[in-house]
């Protein structure tokens, strides 16, 4: 299910940018960015959100920014030569291996982690339970965000599922109907196959078109989705806790008794109403993936 929460909280000249969004995902595939000195606060964060979610593909971003504009930056001497000594030993190994190894750009080295300290947001990170009460708050929000959604998305489904209710009334009754005709049809290509065909054992003829006669009984099929799926589906609008994955299961078993309908109807308007039945069955799949 699609959700989004933001809240920008600011102290100490330092504001904290936090964004949680997510998307439609089979499963929950979850993304944690943070600064790199944060990087304690990963698990902590996933299980939470693990708790709370379900599924979906959820991206948590963690920005920190300086609002003053007085900052200033120096470099930690200690952390420049840690990085200096290590940039010296990957290029001694490298020229021992007959390697060339391009000057390291000085710039870059100012970006290496440690290196750049002083008053910059880096330096200004707030204790762990306070950030981790910021994320909670911004989780409320979006859990909020997406209750509103799943309201709007029960009441969708909930119309799907009254306008599928129709199409399977009419389809058990145009099963009915073609009944007669049916017969009627039966009979006449038996008696022009015993009068064309010499020799033949009529009594096995009778049984092979008996057979086809089976083949073509829709019955079973608009009995499981009238008793069966339809049913299930309105107890999985009123179910407690995630039902995504079971209304994805569902909605299969409502395509394959709707295609089996129209392989075996023999009949055009009930093929016409499989037609319809599927239209609607494929357009409440695609809500469905939206369930958590």
């Amino acid at each position: 299910m699609t959700g989004y929460a933001a809240r920008d909280v600011a102290s100490d000249g330092v504001l904290r940018s936090w964004e949680l969004r997510s998307v439609n995902g089979r499963g929950l595939d979850m993304r944690v960015r943070l600064p790199d000195r944060l990087g304690r606060l990963d698990i902590a964060l996933r299980d939470r959100m693990k708790k709370a979610i379900a599924r979906g593909s959820v991206t948590l971003n963690l920005r920190i920014t300086r609002e003053d504009s007085g900052a200033t930056l120096s470099i930690d001497d200690s952390a420049l030569a840690a990085s200096l000594s290590a940039l010296a030993h990957v290029q001694r190994s490298a020229e021992a291996q007959g390697l060339p190894v391009a000057a390291a750009d000085p710039a870059r080295i100012l970006t290496l982690p440690g290196v750049m300290a002083g008053n910059g947001a880096e330096d200004s990170f707030p204790p762990d339970e306070i950030l981790l009460a910021e994320f909670d708050a911004l989780l409320a929000a979006f859990l909020a965000s997406r209750a509103q959604e799943g309201t709007a998305l029960h009441q969708t489904l909930s119309d799907q599922i009254d306008a599928m209710a129709p199409l399977v009334t009419q389809a058990a009754a145009q099963a009915e109907a073609r009944k007669g005709t049916a017969a009627d049809r039966l009979a006449e290509n038996l008696a022009k196959i015993l009068n064309t065909a010499d020799g033949m054992d009529p009594d096995r003829l009778a049984q092979e078109l008996a057979l086809q006669a089976v083949k073509s009984d829709v019955t079973e099929e608009i009995d499981r989705l009238a008793n069966a799926h339809i049913p299930a589906a309105r107890a999985l609008l009123t179910a407690d806790g995630p039902v995504g994955r079971r209304f994805d299961f569902l909605m299969q078993e409502f395509n394959r008794e709707a295609n089996t309908l129209c392989s075996k109807s023999n009949d055009a308007a009930l093929t016409q109403t499989g037609l319809d039945l599927k239209v609607a069955i494929d357009q409440m799949r695609e809500q469905v993936q939206n369930v958590e």
